[in-house]
C-alpha cells in the first residue's frame, strides 16, 4: 500500500513540475534584452570577462565602426553583444553612439536605390559594416564607401526588428 502511494504521489509531482513553464531567466535560450545598439570608437578594443581591466581578455576587436548590442551598464563599462554572440564587458570610452550595421548572411546582398526598389545600386559583403541613416519596417538605409541606399533588415544585425528612425 505504501510503495503504490509513493509511485502515485510521484507521478503527480512529477507532472506537476512538468506542466510548470520555465521563468524565463531559467531557459537557456532566452536572448538578453537589448538597451541600445552601440559601435566600436576605436580600431582596438578587449571584450572582457567582467567590469574592470583586472579581468581576463576574451575577444580583442580591431574593426573601428563594429556594431554591438549594450545589455547592461556597470559605472564606466558597458556589458555587450556582438554579432557572433559573444558577450563581455567594454570599457564606454571605446564605444561610440553612432550607429552601424554588419552584413550578414551568405552571398552579396543587394543594396536598393529605394526600399523596395529593383534597381540594384551596389552588392554588400557578408561582414561588411556600414553607417545606419534611417530604418523602416523592412528596410534601413546604409551608407559607406560611397554607396548610400538600402537593405533589408534580413540581412543585417544592428537595428531591432521593429525598429523605425530616421535621423
Amino acid at each position: 500500500m505504501r510503495r503504490r502511494f509513493f509511485f502515485s504521489f510521484s507521478a503527480i509531482i512529477l507532472a506537476a513540475l512538468l506542466a510548470v513553464p520555465l521563468s524565463p531567466a531559467l531557459s537557456a535560450d532566452a536572448a538578453p534584452k537589448i538597451q541600445r545598439y552601440v559601435s566600436l570608437r576605436a580600431g582596438k578594443a578587449n571584450l572582457r570577462q567582467g567590469p574592470s581591466y583586472g579581468h581576463r581578455i576574451l575577444w580583442v576587436y580591431r574593426h573601428k565602426g563594429y556594431p554591438f548590442a549594450v545589455i547592461n551598464s556597470f559605472d564606466a563599462w558597458r556589458k555587450v553583444l556582438a554579432p557572433d554572440g559573444a558577450v563581455g564587458w567594454m570599457s564606454a570610452i571605446m564605444l561610440s553612439e553612432d550607429r552601424t550595421v554588419l552584413v550578414t548572411g551568405k552571398g552579396r546582398a543587394p543594396i536598393l536605390a529605394r526600399p523596395g526598389d529593383e534597381k540594384v545600386v551596389a552588392l554588400a559583403d557578408p561582414g561588411a559594416v556600414a553607417e545606419v541613416k534611417a530604418c523602416t519596417r523592412e528596410f534601413c538605409r546604409i551608407h559607406g564607401e560611397g554607396i548610400d541606399g538600402w537593405i533589408t533588415k534580413a540581412r543585417i544585425w544592428g537595428v531591432g526588428a521593429d525598429e523605425v528612425f530616421k535621423k
